[in-house]
């Protein structure tokens, strides 16, 4: 347990935290975690098993790949722990900046590890369905496929609603990075930024599939930046040195003439 002391010690309001290069630098970790674990699986391995509307590949592609496709719900379920201690830490280095704009920026992370942790089973049921023999028995090969794939599609829809999330918390992060002084501005604007990209890519997907397919990659151009910049600057830099606290004004008495 912390001391009353240690860097997550509750601090009056208005005034930062102690050590905050090391808190700055432990939510950069966080996050590095974050990116590997969900690039992996989000990025990765998800993608490559699931093929739209042809279930017999996808079956075989989970079949083929079970080890790494259970090693990707792992990693889901990684990410998503490790999103909330992200956010968490970030709120603890900011919420001096603003307690409410810090706890919108906890809340939309809280529900997007959520749906990643509900999204991560269904993967893995899939899994099961298509390695184990019992269900082959007992719908047959080809409705067995067709469930695998309604699996993954329910995995694959679940995890884009979660990027409306995945954009939210941005927005008040930028905020407060904006207004802290302890980031670049350039940073917060960037990642006020990221989230109009979140959305609209998310929005496209559900409305204009077809075009959401060749502007995709362009979408995710600004979060991909917004967000690699944050995570090495935690890492690097941490934080600027903050601003000296405004001292209390001390009236100057002005000797009065004899």
């Amino acid at each position: 347990m912390m001391s009353p002391k240690g860097i997550f010690a509750e601090q009056p309001p208005g005034v930062a935290p102690t050590s905050i290069k090391r808190l700055a630098r432990i939510a950069g970790v966080f996050y590095l975690v974050v990116g590997i674990t969900g690039g992996f699986s989000e990025g990765f391995v998800d993608p490559s098993m699931y093929v739209a509307g042809d279930a017999t590949a996808t079956n075989a592609n989970l079949v083929e790949n079970s080890g790494l496709v259970r090693l990707a719900v792992v990693a889901h379920l990684t990410d998503a722990v490790f999103f909330v201690l992200t956010a968490v830490t970030l709120y603890v280095l900011l919420k001096h900046v603003g307690k409410h704009a810090g706890r919108l920026m906890v809340l939309p992370v809280v529900v997007a590890a959520g749906i990643i942790s509900v999204s991560s089973v269904f993967t893995f049921v899939a899994l099961q369905v298509a390695t184990n023999g019992s269900y082959v028995a007992a719908f047959g090969e080809v409705e067995a496929n067709a469930l695998v794939l309604l699996l993954l599609e329910i995995e694959h829809y679940g995890i884009l609603a979660a990027q409306v999330f995945f954009g939210l918390w941005l927005a008040p992060l930028g905020y407060l990075a904006y207004r802290s002084g302890l980031f670049p501005k350039a940073l917060g604007i960037i990642l006020i930024a990221a989230t109009a990209s979140y959305l609209t890519d998310v929005v496209v997907a559900f409305l204009l599939p077809d075009l959401a397919a060749q502007i995709h990659i362009f979408l995710g151009i600004v979060p991909a930046t917004a967000e690699i910049w944050m995570v090495l600057y935690l890492l690097i830099v941490g934080v600027r040195s903050p601003r000296s606290a405004a001292r209390p004004h001390v009236a100057t008495v002005t000797p009065i003439a004899a």
